[in-house]
């Protein structure tokens, strides 16, 4: 990752040294922040922003859910977004605008519900589970860490607290030596990646979980699930045992920050034939056609600069 010269913060550009929050900041306490991964790709046709409307609208769901009042426009954040990536430079970005409680005092309940600060942050970012985990798939694991259970905090709502259970799962599946964790939810049956939503291969069809499972719906996992279907592909959301990852002919991972990466090991058992199989193979090409010219754009989800 690439260090920014540039920031959006709090309605401007501001150079980077100046973004700064206090220690009282309600979101460093408590959690209670809102964000979205979003990335923009140099294409022939110059740099687009990818699914840029879609993004701003789950970030305005997620702090709905959370009373964080977002008084910027769903426009003013488009348009802001843009001018980030413009401002520092980039053909191809990774953005990260955040949404989060400011300093309102101490305690659970804010005190002043109005003092939030809004901040979109750009720069570049590779392959976030790397460049020969993308070609040839990753080492992943199922970890003892369970995903929340239904009706204790929304995990459909990209908040920043969630992911302190991502990391609890990354942590552990890193010290078994493997590049990524699994998590099951309460029910003992798959639920997501530690950042990312997964999908199995078997017998000709796409097989992902629901999204009744404790997942973040990703928008990549709804581009896949597009793009499938688009190709003759069956797509299936079923809840999935364990084992059956096992026994799958192909298992990939997705998200903003993994793309569509294949997983070639779980719990040290070569899936499939190991490395990345056909079928995500041909998911792969026609999600990054989509950046190169090869994949038609028939959804508007390529957003110009």
């Amino acid at each position: 990752m690439t260090e920014t010269s540039s920031i959006w913060f709090n309605g401007k550009l501001r150079d980077h040294a100046e973004c700064t929050v206090h220690v009282l900041s309600h979101a460093l306490h408590y959690g209670s922040s809102v964000f979205e991964g979003i990335r923009a790709y140099e294409t022939p046709n110059g740099t687009i922003v990818f699914r840029l409307r879609d993004h701003l609208k789950r970030l305005r769901y997620s702090a709905n859910v959370y009373r964080i009042p977002l008084t910027y426009s769903d426009e003013a954040l488009n348009q802001a977004c843009r001018d980030t990536v413009r401002a520092n430079g980039f053909t191809s970005a990774y953005l990260r605008p955040l949404v989060m409680r400011g300093n309102c005092g101490l305690g659970v309940m804010p005190k002043n519900m109005d003092i939030v600060d809004v901040v979109i942050i750009a720069t570049q970012w590779g392959a976030y589970l790397g460049e020969e985990g993308l070609r040839n798939g990753i080492r992943a694991c199922f970890t003892s860490w369970q995903r929340l259970a239904p009706n204790t905090i929304p995990a459909g709502v990209k908040a920043g607290g969630n992911y302190l259970s991502s990391q609890l799962i990354g942590l552990e599946a890193r010290d078994r030596g493997c590049e990524e964790g699994i998590a099951l939810g309460t029910d003992g049956l798959l639920s997501e990646g530690a950042g990312e939503n997964m999908f199995m291969v078997a017998q000709g069809r796409v097989i992902t979980s629901p999204a009744s499972a404790s997942i973040l719906s990703g928008i990549t996992r709804h581009t896949v699930m597009t793009l499938a279907t688009e190709m003759g592909l069956p797509v299936v959301e079923q809840t999935i045992a364990r084992e059956q990852l096992y026994a799958a002919d192909e298992v990939f991972m997705t998200g903003t920050a993994a793309e569509v990466t294949p997983v070639r090991q779980i719990d040290h058992m070569t899936i499939g034939a190991g490395g990345c199989g056909p079928v995500t193979r041909k998911i792969q090409d026609a999600f990054f056609g989509l950046f190169n010219g090869k994949t038609k754009d028939k959804w508007g989800w390529l957003e110009p600069l």
